[in-house]
């Protein structure tokens, strides 16, 4: 499908708060204090009963209506009573509007149908482009531009990055907010989609596509509004961008849940992990591994193949990435005769210590400085049999230098995918920012560094069948 034209959604030039409060505590009050934290577009307060606010240090006058503003709007963002939003419609229509984005509850979910359809009809007279209604707003980490009203204080806003993400769900959407600042995952847009009455994730999805701001697609999904749109929409954009969701309401129990919430309809889940497979969309089963995915393919190119090498200066580690590796569909990569004689023959003149082993694998031991990491590492990536190497370092050990964070940025001249796993407190943690700045995605467990190479190769194994890659 084309892609919507939505950039007045998130680089508006002006923005009208309908239902602005002075009021700690208020939707109105906490959107507000959003708005104008960081947007340094104009914004203006509306209310019907006038008067004057103070927000963040800035004094606004409360116009009794949008009409009254003696200036052009983008986007109006709405938070009035629920019966009140058709009337408000037909005034932004007036006005010349262009998008509204709804908080208001008390619609479809609420058993409301036809209230919600009262406000898509007035829209769509308009021409204007609704969010929502019954969402959290939307964020443009970008430009500051930021509708939710959970107050910065109470959700914090990740920094400036790759990842969109778009959510059936405002209390999920807050809490993956939350979470990627938390673990400094930068996000390029967030979109919570509340009821869907107008803009889906759909069209989201396309517009997102087309996005230079955005490399990677997330989303959180109850039910789709339109199977097919979403397929073919799907299957179009994974051929340009990863696209990743987690899908709720997979038992009986779930889709009822769905039903209730948003008013959405989850239908069958085989149905959904099918069409997710023909449009090359990739499945999370948890938020931790929605973004160990999104983080690999935001920082890392696909990887060509399936054949994994590991380099290890803790044995058990190197175990259980195999085992959990070839758990989840992926081989440990053969290394060629050719690399294992440039091994022997480095520990037979002493480059090497005898008591490392150079199988795959690759066991460079516990008292392994970074000299020796990057040797083994660009011998891994030399060889033609690996497609991608994950580095698993246990930072504990006093022998490894902190020279690893270069010998690691080094081998992106090889142009193969890596992934980085360091297990453990503050001091491991320190290293993986610093490597993660070098642009090699870096995993605390070795459960997140799989889920990382799972979506490198599955994503990668889906723009080779396409003739993409």
């Amino acid at each position: 499908m084309e892609a919507p034209e939505l950039d007045f959604l998130f680089y508006p030039r002006s923005v009208a708060v309908i239902g602005a409060s002075n009021v700690p505590g208020k939707v109105g009050n906490a959107i507000m204090r959003s708005i104008t934290l960081k947007y340094e577009g104009r914004v203006y307060a509306v209310n019907v009963r006038g008067g004057e606010i103070e927000v963040n240090g800035r004094k606004f006058q409360v116009y009794r209506s949008v009409k009254e503003i003696p200036d052009e709007i983008d986007v109006a963002v709405i938070a009035v009573p629920a019966k009140f939003v058709p009337d408000v419609i037909d005034e932004c229509g007036e006005k010349g509007v262009k998008g509204a984005v709804v908080i208001s509850a008390g619609f479809k979910e609420a058993g409301r149908a036809e209230l919600e359809e009262e406000l898509v009809r007035r829209a769509r007279k308009w021409g204007i482009r609704v969010v929502g209604p019954n969402c959290l707003g939307v964020t443009n980490l970008e430009n500051g531009f930021d509708c939710n009203f959970n107050p910065p204080e109470r959700q914090a806003r990740p920094p400036t990055g790759k990842i969109a993400f778009m959510s059936q769900s405002g209390a999920f959407g807050a809490a993956i907010l939350d979470w990627a600042a938390n673990h400094k995952i930068g996000m390029s847009k967030f979109i919570s989609l509340g009821n869907m009455a107008d803009l889906d994730e759909s069209d989201f999805m396309a517009y997102l596509g087309e996005d230079p701001k955005t490399g990677v697609i997330t989303g959180y999904i109850e039910g789709v509004k339109d199977g097919r749109k979403f397929f073919n929409t799907a299957r179009e954009v994974t051929l340009r961008k990863p696209v990743i969701v987690l899908k709720s309401g997979r038992t009986e129990a779930g889709a009822k849940a769905a039903a209730s919430h948003t008013g959405s309809l989850a239908g069958s889940y085989a149905i959904y992990r099918a069409a997710f497979t023909q449009a090359g969309v990739l499945e999370a089963k948890s938020m931790r591994q929605l973004f160990n995915y999104a983080k690999a393919l935001a920082m890392q190119k696909p990887a060509k193949g399936n054949r994994v090498a590991i380099v290890t200066n803790g044995g058990g580690a190197g175990v259980m990435m195999s085992d959990g590796l070839l758990e989840r569909g992926m081989k440990l990569a053969e290394l060629s005769e050719e690399t294992r004689e440039r091994f022997r023959r480095d520990i037979e003149e002493g480059r090497l210590p005898e008591h490392m082993s150079y199988r795959n694998p690759i066991d460079v031991i516990g008292d392994a400085p970074s000299s020796r990491y990057e040797r083994a590492m660009r011998y891994a990536l030399e060889d033609e049999n690996v497609d991608l190497l994950v580095v698993i370092a246990l930072f504990q050990s006093p022998a490894l230098d902190e020279g690893i964070v270069e010998a690691v940025a080094k081998m992106g001249e090889y142009g193969k995918s890596i992934v980085f796993v360091a297990p453990g407190g503050d001091y491991p943690h320190k290293m993986a920012r610093n490597i993660e700045l070098r642009g090699v995605p870096v995993y605390e467990t070795v459960e997140d560094g799989v889920d990382a190479v799972y979506a490198l190769v599955k994503y990668g194994e889906w723009l080779r069948e396409n003739g993409k890659l």
